[in-house]
């Protein structure tokens, strides 16, 4: 199935919340409800997955659409986050990485 028929069926036959796993490691579709203004519709989730095959945090970053993710992609390669998230980890303690692993359905890119 075509990755666009893939989608259509997802949003008009997911259950709302339902979150899809891609062949792209660490990037998820959820299936937004509808509300009162809008129709259901899908999101990207990008999570990474860290060193032991788990999510490397608690809720990812929801992306809608690709004014969005230009934005994302800006904001992560600005230089100056680089040195903003250096001088945090001089400042704070290393953290231990948590999370639990689950297999589902994957959609493929």
């Amino acid at each position: 199935m075509e990755l666009t028929q893939t989608l259509k069926a997802f949003i008009e036959e997911g259950q709302d919340w339902e979150r899809k796993n891609t062949s792209v490691k660490g990037v998820s579709i959820i299936r937004l409800p509808a509300t009162k203004n809008r129709a259901a519709s899908l999101a990207i989730d990008i999570n990474p997955i860290g060193e032991h095959g788990l999510p490397m945090k608690k809720k990812g970053i929801m992306i809608m659409n690709a004014v969005e993710l230009a934005a994302f992609r800006a904001a992560f390669t600005n230089e100056k986050v680089d040195g903003l998230i250096k001088a945090l980890e001089d400042v704070l303690p290393e953290r231990k990485a948590a999370a639990k692993t689950s297999k589902t359905d994957v959609v493929q890119i």
